[in-house]
């Protein structure tokens, strides 16, 4: 992955003190803002990237290694045990015929550049690092399994998104990530689902719930109605005398259970009752009619 300069991102020196950070940091946070700049896929870019490099220079801890490794800063405890394993043998080797600066310096570039130290050198492999991305869907989107093609680091990725897929739900692509060093495995991708519902459904797990307006004709003498789902129009038998509120399940009708083909969650219907309104006088008169007969 192509080494990101925070500093430039967030515009201040590597002098800069905390206060300095949080003050560039909000400068920029406020104007890449996606609430700001709607439907703007460099701002919103931007705004990652700044938010990312707050998160590393924010931290103390983080900084430190940063402004020591730069773009290997997140492989900094590894780095710090290879060199550390390095001093010992050295040491041990020094007894039977010593080294010089100069040898140390070879191995610490090899750590970075990837090269075989002198004779009887070896490599440190690095797992690469790991990336993370988020993938926006619509709830009718998942309610079957499908493919997408991805875009990561400048390279598409298909992949088969199962059917069922929660909100907020992390898969693992394996080895997906960052290219390892050394020889070391890729870092793996890991993709967050943001499923947003434009449905009328609510949606609890695997099952689908929806609320339906009856007439009061239809609630007093029952009939049938047909409803709208994601797998097409079912038909509802409404029982006489339904009352408000009243609640139904269709069993099986309701959300695709997560990599369990066949099997879905159930749908709940619970009827809303429209009084008429505007009665025209005839109708009020029957309406009295009725009233005395009860």
């Amino acid at each position: 992955m192509a080494f990101i300069d925070y500093y430039k991102i967030l515009g201040i020196s590597k002098n800069a003190t905390e206060n300095d950070i949080k003050k560039a940091y909000r400068k920029l946070a406020r104007k890449y803002h996606p609430d700001l700049n709607p439907n703007d896929k460099d701002a919103e870019q931007k705004f990652k990237e700044i938010n990312e490099a707050n998160e590393v220079l924010s931290n103390a801890e983080n900084r430190k290694k940063y402004d020591e490794y730069g773009e290997h800063w997140q492989h900094a405890e590894e780095y710090e045990k290879a060199k550390q394993q390095e001093r010992y043998q050295r040491s041990s080797q020094s007894t039977q015929g010593g080294y010089s600066e100069e040898d140390f310096s070879d191995f610490f570039g090899n750590m970075f550049d990837g090269r075989a130290s002198g004779s009887g050198g070896r490599q440190v492999k690095f797992r690469g690092q790991d990336f993370n991305a988020q993938l926006q869907l619509d709830l009718k989107d998942v309610y079957t399994t499908h493919k997408r093609t991805l875009t990561v680091n400048n390279k598409n990725i298909r992949i088969t998104i199962p059917a069922g897929v929660e909100n907020g739900q992390v898969i693992k692509i394996k080895e997906h990530g960052g290219k390892g060093m050394n020889g070391g495995p890729n870092g793996d991708l890991y993709i967050e689902f943001s499923v947003v519902n434009n449905s009328p459904f609510r949606r609890d797990g695997n099952n689908l719930y929806i609320a339906v307006d009856l007439d009061l004709y239809k609630a007093l003498l029952g009939d049938e109605i047909m409803l709208n789902t994601f797998d097409g129009k079912v038909k509802l038998k409404v029982k006489p005398e339904t009352q408000n509120g009243t609640k139904v399940k269709l069993k099986g009708k309701g959300f695709p259970k997560y990599k369990k083909e066949g099997q879905y969650g159930d749908l709940y219907v619970t009827y809303n009752l429209k009084l008429p309104e505007n009665l025209s006088a005839k109708e009020k008169e029957l309406f009295t009619e009725l009233s005395k007969l009860r």
